[in-house]
């Protein structure tokens, strides 16, 4: 929907004054030529009033008759006019004030919202509709030098007004793969880490000697993780099927609290710190970025650090923006199928978030022991050009 249609559907009564406003401008451009210049020959005067009183009414906007429609029928009966009137009888003078504005009027929205055929066609015949309406005098005079230059701006600044529009329908078509795009990598993000802490479960229920109770708790701990891994896929592939933009990120601080308590319940005991007052002032990309990050973490410690006893986090303010290390101290990896180990491309890809934000990210062997994860983001969260 165009800004000006949008308008008057928000506005219909002044969009009715608006329409009437043009119209009567119009007209009145019309009528004020034709009563300067009534001492005329009848038949030439008779088809420069008629022309110009139909152009004017085509170039007014009406719910019922598509542009199209209007601007065909414009550009016949001025190009029409203007045929009779120079092969035949010209008229003792001409200025074409309405009519040449009508035409101009046409010619911008023909150019401007058409579809490609339709512009490609109208636009030239109202184009030249609009220089030859002041030909049809007798001599030719300032008004059609006028009328030509004029046509020649409005149809470049509306070819301009058509490519702008059409660079920002491939800008907003570009956000929006990328949104999905990143939506498709959080998608095997949330999916990842609840599997893979049902298979960790699962393997420990297997090898492990369990009673009714102790099995039930694991049980229900593996449908529980199940349950939320489908729900989160079921929100993400909604918003992948329906093509839904989201205006905020999905997770930030809050999120990441709720997500340490639930590694908990069925892993290691993780100690969280946060930087007083950070939370409330970290930029929400930022934020986000930060979950995704303890996220994956957490879901390699799953996989590779079975024999973890403790997490430990702290995000706090750094030189270069916001520190975030994710630690743990453990030292045998979990023995996981090859499907469930998944393709390594986790930490690549929260590498490229951190670049792409204008920070860093760096992961190994923790001085005390154990593997870290560092990211350094900036608190503006904005990428380096």
């Amino acid at each position: 929907m165009s800004p000006t249609t949008g308008w008057a559907a928000e506005h219909p009564r002044k969009a009715v004054a608006a329409k009437a406003a043009l119209a009567a401008v119009l007209l009145f451009l019309v009528g004020v030529e034709s009563l300067v210049l009534a001492r005329q020959p009848t038949h030439p005067y008779a088809v420069v009033v008629a022309a110009a009183v139909i152009v004017c009414l085509c170039a007014v906007p009406y719910r019922w008759f598509p542009l199209a429609v209007r601007a065909w029928t414009a550009a016949t009966v001025s190009l029409a006019a203007s045929a009779v009137l120079i092969a035949g009888q010209h008229a003792l003078k001409v200025w074409g004030l309405g009519e040449g504005l009508a035409l101009l009027v046409l010619l911008t929205a023909v150019v401007h919202r058409a579809p490609g055929r339709t512009a490609a066609v109208l636009g030239p015949m109202l184009g030249l509709a609009c220089v030859l309406a002041p030909m049809r005098d007798i001599r030719l005079g300032a008004f059609t030098v006028l009328y030509g230059v004029l046509t020649v701006v409005v149809a470049a600044y509306s070819m301009i007004l058509r490519w702008q529009d059409a660079q920002r329908l491939r800008d907003l078509s570009a956000v929006r793969a990328a949104e999905r795009l990143e939506l498709a990598r959080e998608l095997h993000d949330v999916v990842a880490h609840h599997v893979t802490g049902i298979v960790v479960q699962a393997r420990a229920a297997r090898f492990t000697a369990l009673d009714g109770t102790r099995s039930g708790a694991a049980f229900e701990r593996i449908e529980t993780a199940g349950g939320e891994a489908l729900g989160a896929m079921r929100r993400l592939v909604r918003v992948l099927r329906e093509g839904e933009a989201r205006n905020q990120p999905v997770a930030g601080i809050a999120e990441v609290r709720a997500l340490t308590e639930a590694f908990a319940r069925t892993g290691p005991p993780v100690v969280l710190s946060v930087e007083p007052g950070l939370a409330a002032t970290l930029p929400a990309e930022v934020a986000a970025a930060v979950y995704r990050i303890v996220r994956e973490a957490l879901t390699n410690i799953r996989k590779h650090a079975a024999g973890a006893t403790a997490v430990r986090i702290a995000l706090h303010t750094a030189p270069d923006g916001a520190a975030l290390r994710i630690a743990d101290d453990g030292g045998h990896p979990a023995r996981l199928s090859e499907q469930a180990g998944g393709g390594g491309f986790g930490l690549a890809g929260l590498t490229e978030r951190a670049e792409a934000l204008g920070g860093t990210l760096t992961a190994g062997p923790a001085p005390e022991g154990g593997w870290e994860i560092v990211a350094v983001l900036p608190l503006d969260g904005t990428a380096d050009d």
